[in-house]
């Protein structure tokens, strides 16, 4: 009885429909790092933001863009874009790209958008 509410907010948590339309670019230090399920994740602090939540894709999905533990640490500059929250007082994005090092990882390659 109890699997079914956390099956359903898994759902809702995996998907975009949190995420906004737009794409934005986040640059700054990354001030921690964590490679895991369900989503890797990155804190970036940003010079006039604060600090954002940066969501990968799913482990594997991570790791086939070529993003695994050894790629980044800690205090590294990096360029985020992807879809940030649809909340506006939620500092949260779901990255589509990240730049770290001068080394791109595309991590949903489908959904970059360049203008």
């Amino acid at each position: 009885m109890f699997v079914l509410p956390v099956l359903a907010g898994a759902a809702a948590h995996h998907g975009w429909s949190w995420a906004d339309a737009d794409q934005i670019e986040l640059k700054g230090t990354i001030r921690d790092i964590y490679i895991g399920p369900p989503h890797p994740t990155l804190d970036i602090e940003t010079a006039s933001d604060g600090v954002w939540r940066v969501e990968l894709g799913n482990p594997r999905q991570t790791e086939r863009a070529g993003f695994v533990e050894s790629s980044a640490k800690v205090g590294d500059e990096i360029v985020a874009i992807g879809n940030r929250s649809q909340d506006a007082g939620e500092k949260r994005m779901k990255a589509v790209r990240i730049t770290v090092g001068g080394k791109t990882y595309d991590i949903y390659p489908e959904r970059i958008r360049t203008n």
